[in-house]
């Protein structure tokens, strides 16, 4: 069975790799992509092919960094409209339902079905069942072939839009937790309160004091990513919703870390010193 990713980041190679691992044949598109992703998509046993391949395969996985997933379906879309194919196209992108929404129609009824899907957790790892794949807007099954292939599939009752909702809630709970700690870390240092507050996590907070010491230092390599995510979060609250601003400034925040990380990582080894205790 042949199945598409586009994406060979952290979470498209891993789950390519678990498809793989299930007897999948899983192409993939590198054109224009880095030596080190071209090589990570090879070690997950990714294809490199060319687009007409990619589209005409069964099913086709959009998994890449919020940004690229409007024109990710263009070019799919594009590309079925040459050949006059269709295929069934799932974005898995943490993107709004509005943004789905544009990336449904731009596939229109002539391309073939569009799913909606939403990834929650990290990338699967060996001997352990990964992230769960939520889905919507697929009352044929369509997705059903990935719980064969091993992933946790968990189709949701309602239309495209859904799953994408329920990724821009976890993800605002979730990541915004993480940019609020960072935030309010980073004032503690400039400050001078850091090691009060640090001792008064540990004692008063303890569970929220352990996802900081893990949760900040995973995240650095995934700031750039983040800020397009939390753009889409601001958008899906709306205009009219006070919270929309909190996640514009989370937004800003995560392009600081990924600036500070290009930078030498200054900020990030502050942090990573406060957290360690030393």
């Amino acid at each position: 069975m042949e199945i598409a990713v586009i994406g060979a980041g952290a979470m498209g190679g891993a789950i390519a790799r678990r498809l793989v691992e299930n007897g999948a044949r899983v192409v993939t598109y590198l054109e224009g992509r880095s030596a080190s992703t071209i090589e990570r998509a090879k070690a997950a046993g990714m294809e490199p092919v060319g687009m007409d391949v990619v589209a005409a395969s069964r099913l086709v996985l959009s998994i890449v960094p919020p940004a690229e997933a409007v024109a990710v379906a263009k070019q799919v879309a594009a590309e079925l409209r040459r050949s006059g194919g269709k295929t069934t196209f799932m974005d898995c992108n943490a993107i709004s339902p509005k943004t789905m929404e544009e990336v449904a129609a731009i596939f229109g009824g002539d391309c073939g079905t569009v799913l909606d899907g939403s990834i929650i957790g990290g990338p699967p790892k060996p001997g352990q069942k990964g992230p769960q794949l939520y889905i919507s807007g697929d009352a044929a099954n369509d997705s059903g072939v990935l719980g064969d292939l091993g992933l946790q599939v968990r189709r949701m009752d309602g239309p495209i839009g859904a799953a994408s909702a329920l990724k821009m809630c976890y993800a605002g709970i979730n990541k915004g937790v993480t940019g609020l700690g960072t935030a309010m870390l980073l004032a503690a240092i400039r400050s001078g309160a850091d090691g009060a507050l640090k001792r008064e996590l540990q004692e008063s907070l303890p569970n929220l004091d352990a996802k900081f010491v893990h949760g900040i230092p995973d995240m650095y390599p995934k700031a750039y990513r983040w800020v397009a995510e939390m753009e889409e979060i601001s958008e899906f609250l709306g205009e009219d919703d006070p919270a929309a601003l909190i996640f514009k400034g989370m937004a800003g925040l995560y392009r600081k870390m990924a600036r500070d990380r290009q930078e030498g990582g200054v900020l990030a080894a502050e942090l990573d010193k406060l957290n360690s205790g030393a």
